[in-house]
């Protein structure tokens, strides 16, 4: 079974969302939580659903329901966390002294 590939659109929110992890140096706790959740993803999208009056009261999200539906794909969930790894190995690289050879 292959699964769909994500949409442009899908991807984009995706990179803002690690970018925004990234920024709040929160890429550790985030990849744990997204490899501790990726077995219950689909009741996690639907958990995101059900609390979504509540979130949206406390936060501006435009693309909440869609990143609810992301969550429920395997596949966004492995591009999230790779997405996050790349930025945090990014940061560190530009925060290091260049070193000549």
């Amino acid at each position: 079974m292959s699964a769909e590939p994500l949409a442009a659109d899908d991807q984009a929110l995706l990179e803002r969302l690690a970018q925004r992890v990234v920024e709040l140096r929160l890429e550790t706790p985030a990849i744990l939580t997204l490899e501790t959740a990726r077995p219950l993803s689909v009741v996690a999208g639907q958990a995101m659903l059900f609390f979504e009056p509540f979130a949206q009261m406390l936060f501006r999200m435009n693309d909440y329901r869609r990143l609810a539906a992301l969550i429920e794909r395997r596949e966004a969930l492995e591009a999230l966390t790779r997405l996050i790894e790349d930025g945090a190995d990014a940061r560190e690289r530009a925060s290091r002294p260049n070193r000549p050879s």
